[in-house]
């Protein structure tokens, strides 16, 4: 990486420093719409204000449908789900080297429930929903951008944004523009948070969900006992098999839902159960895969019941991989201009970088603010540390265009 001479950055991150109470109030602006993701029109509301800031910059600015999400409802049936606009913005998008940022806009918190807004701490914290996962990363973004364009340096590299509405249920509706620009960028920069001391995630775990369907056979509980064939027991089986599997860290499996049943004088012929796992290699996902493959041969034998699985590793093993490095070192140089030591570890946790570095893109998925608690009513964002992550990534950006 070339070095930076002080001129060509200083005064894009001078302006910066006095854009600390901005970006927290769109924070908190963004943060008291519910956007969870099934919610349409709070995603409709965080999606219009977010074109609006966004056009700023100057980009060619598009927001199109997602692809609709798949899913095995409660009677054990696929049924079609509607999820929300995706925005897509490309700027000088015939350049050599082109730089990917993406962040989501939906969150874990739905319409009903009761974490809907933000509250200041005693400790000056920001708590509120999806304050940190991805609202402060998505105004980081925004930011970083904004300093980037006011530099001569800017005109070397294209770049391209994605806003998906659809990242806590794994991407199913944006996945395939996500392989697309995996083609066309040369590094990633995702904004999911850093952790609460700054700490940022280097390899991650994948995630893959299952749900399985169990069909048996209906009967009166007390009349004809004997010829019902239980579908919540052989269910419950099953998923006690699954648990078993349980014997090592680097892979978990996660029984999270279980359905069925009815009045108490029926044998239930129908059950669902659904499970997570986590893996850490793809030699370990081909595992999960045989193992979930016999285990289901096996609870099929039973007499006069029948169960399917669907779903799939939605989010492949983010391991460590030479591009990453790179963009490791070349991150922690631009920390060590700004007078900081970034420190790496891995996590079980997955998102949407699992999927561009899957696709063959190499990225950095935690150059958003510094919070914690995320996915709980403890959410927060560490508000100081806006404004030095959109001056670490203003940072990056310029590092690449100052290559060309």
């Amino acid at each position: 990486m070339k070095s930076l001479n002080e001129p060509d950055w200083l005064n894009e991150l001078d302006w910066l420093n006095g854009q600390g109470d901005a970006m927290l109030q769109l924070v908190e602006k963004l943060a008291n719409v519910n956007s969870g993701t099934f919610n349409l029109d709070g995603l409709k509301t965080v999606t219009d204000c977010l074109t609006n800031e966004f056009s700023n910059l100057g980009g060619k600015l598009a927001v199109f449908e997602s692809r609709p999400q798949f899913s095995i409802n409660s009677m054990g049936n696929s049924e079609q789900q509607t999820l929300g606009d995706i925005i897509h913005i490309t700027k000088r998008s015939q350049a050599e080297k082109k730089i990917l940022l993406c962040i989501h806009m939906d969150t874990v918190y739905s319409k009903d429930h009761p974490f809907q807004r933000c509250q200041w701490l005693e400790n000056g914290n920001l708590n509120g929903p999806g304050v940190a996962d991805a609202k402060g990363g998505l105004i980081v973004m925004l930011y970083a951008l904004k300093a980037f364009e006011q530099s001569p340096l800017a005109k070397n590299i294209g770049w391209e944004v994605l806003i998906n509405p659809d990242e806590e249920i794994g991407s199913p509706g944006s996945v395939h523009i996500i392989n697309e620009i995996a083609k066309r960028c040369s590094a990633g920069l995702l904004f999911e948070p850093a952790l609460p001391d700054g700490t940022l995630v280097s390899w991650r775990k994948g995630s893959g969900n299952f749900t399985f369907v169990a069909k048996g056979r209906a009967a009166h509980a007390g009349r004809e006992f004997e010829k019902g064939r239980n579908a919540i027991v052989a269910m419950a089986k099953l998923m006690t098999a699954v648990d078993q599997l349980n014997s090592s860290p680097e892979i978990t499996y996660n029984v999270g839902n279980f359905q069925g049943g009815g009045a108490l004088n029926v044998v239930p012929d129908l059950a669902i159960g659904r499970v997570n796992v986590r893996i850490k290699t793809v030699e370990q996902q081909n595992q999960v895969e045989q193992q979930f493959t016999e285990l289901l041969n096996a609870a099929n034998q039973a007499d006069g019941i029948s169960i399917e699985m669907h779903g799939q590793f939605s989010s492949p093993p983010k391991p460590m991989s030479p591009g990453i490095a790179e963009l490791q070192l070349r991150i922690e140089k631009c920390a060590e201009m700004l007078g900081k030591q970034i420190n790496w570890r891995g996590t079980g946790g997955a998102c949407d970088g699992n999927k561009f570095a899957a696709a063959g893109l190499p990225n950095i998925d935690t150059l958003g603010p510094r919070g914690g608690d995320i996915h709980s009513m403890d959410e927060y964002l560490i508000p100081e540390s806006l404004v030095p992550s959109a001056k670490l990534v203003t940072l990056i950006l310029l590092s690449f265009a100052n290559e060309i």
